[in-house]
């Protein structure tokens, strides 16, 4: 937490003890919209409502949309319909689509009757893609332009449009050239707009070079595109090439950060957005399911081990061993894991290089085998006097290490190929491979060579 936001988390907190709601309305008006949907998610049930109370009709509505989902339906339930609308009112139609399925149904049939035709219009285009989709992220308010106008016309147009709406759309960095048809046939900088002779036309300076996107489109293949092309707004078209709306960074910066928070949460196998204080018994019913598998791959690495327990009883320095053989397997296999997971996600890793990688990733864990396996190795000799057990202790260790690497590389590509998610899954199986395999050459080995 910064020390900006521990500030404001403490004087949030003073005032609560007080139940100084004047204060905490003062400290909300002066901070950004996702600064009070952090703030807000930070806080219990109790003091989270008390907290949204003073949130300004005004601003409700950008709260709501920075929160997820969960949080966002909770505060929903507990707000009368009239803040709701006040809020919504300030929103973009794609904005709206977003959060309109948490709504009150009253409340959506209210803001779709106070729209005119042409915004009703656009919500419905919008409302029609799934969220993770070029058209979930598209803002419908568009700026778009015909080929023969000048750039005196184009600059008069943009004024208009400022005192019309009251602003220009949010991060507009381009205006969109089509033809009579509503065709996209070029783009043009407004850096170029406003350096350029007044009696110009758009077509002498438009670019025809353009990255578009169709509305189907993935939302993280949008982002894939957005960082490799360092874009700042993109316009989105449909199957003829029509202009129909426009992506811009600000949307593609929550994609990516979405993503971020599902692979890290998917890797402790909790659900995405889990809410710090989210009610005991459901969340502990949601954790039970991971914590059930792991059991169950625990008692299977237990079972190899019971297979070698007159083994054990004669050597007890292979119970002493042990841990360090699985724990160097499931190292080594997580960083291949995470690599190869993240590669899939960023389409790096396909048919024609996954043999390719899985052989670079064996020619690591071969050489980290040679090096690690001779240390340990040398270890055991001198700690326990055996060179027997030195020798065993490194073979098991060659073979864990090449395992855990071989696993982690191909594991994510089986699991994704059955439709299963790696960042979700791929952690739980990798564990129950290394330490498996650990545990039965390590004491299969022993059993061989000492006993």
């Amino acid at each position: 937490m910064t020390d900006k936001f521990q500030q404001l988390a403490d004087k949030i907190d003073a005032a609560l003890l007080t139940g100084d709601n004047t204060a905490i309305a003062t400290i909300l008006a002066e901070i950004a919209s996702a600064e009070i949907a952090r703030l807000l998610e930070s806080l219990p049930p109790k003091e989270r409502l008390s907290v949204w109370a003073q949130v300004a009709p005004k601003r409700c509505a950008k709260v709501l949309l920075a929160l997820p989902q969960p949080q966002r339906r909770a505060l929903i339930q507990h707000t009368d319909e009239a803040k709701l609308i006040a809020g919504l009112s300030q929103m973009q139609m794609d904005e709206l689509a977003d959060i309109d399925a948490d709504l009150p149904m009253p409340v959506v049939s209210a803001m779709v009757q106070a729209m005119d035709s042409q915004r009703r219009q656009r919500y419905e285009l919008v409302r029609d893609y799934p969220d993770q989709s070029a058209g979930g992220l598209m803002d419908v308010d568009i700026s778009a332009l015909r080929a023969d106008v000048s750039i005196k016309a184009a600059l008069r147009y943009l004024r208009r449009l400022r005192q019309r709406e009251g602003q220009l759309p949010e991060h507009l960095d381009s205006l969109m050239v089509v033809d009579r048809n509503n065709t996209l046939v070029g783009i043009i900088p407004l850096s170029l707009l406003v350096s350029s002779e007044m009696d110009t036309s758009l077509s002498e300076l438009m670019s025809t070079e353009i990255t578009c996107f169709t509305p189907e489109m993935s939302a993280s293949k949008v982002a894939q595109v957005f960082k490799d092309k360092d874009l700042l707004s993109a316009p989105v078209v449909d199957g003829e090439h029509k202009l129909i709306g426009r992506i811009t960074v600000d949307d593609v910066i929550d994609v990516i950060q979405d993503e971020a928070d599902k692979a890290l949460y998917s890797q402790a196998g909790l659900n995405n957005h889990p809410d710090l204080f989210a009610p005991i018994v459901r969340s502990a019913s949601r954790r039970a399911l991971w914590l059930g598998i792991n059991l169950l791959t625990a008692f299977l690495a237990a079972w190899v081990i019971g297979l070698f327990e007159a083994a054990i009883e004669k050597v007890v320095a292979l119970a002493v061993l042990m841990p360090v053989v699985a724990s160097m397997g499931g190292v080594a296999g997580s960083q291949t894991l995470t690599m190869v997971t993240r590669g899939l996600a960023l389409d790096q890793i396909n048919r024609n290089n996954i043999i390719k990688l899985i052989g670079h990733e064996f020619g690591i864990g071969a050489l980290n085998a040679l090096l690690w396996a001779s240390l340990v190795a040398f270890i055991a000799l001198k700690w326990f006097g055996d060179w027997q057990l030195g020798l065993v202790f490194g073979l098991a260790m060659v073979i864990v290490l090449i395992t855990g690497v071989l696993a982690g590389a191909s594991i994510p590509v089986l699991l994704k190929k059955i439709g299963i998610d790696p960042a979700l899954a791929g952690g739980v199986v990798l564990t129950t491979v290394t330490d498996v395999v650990g545990f039965f050459a390590f004491l299969g080995l022993a059993t061989l060579f000492i006993l």
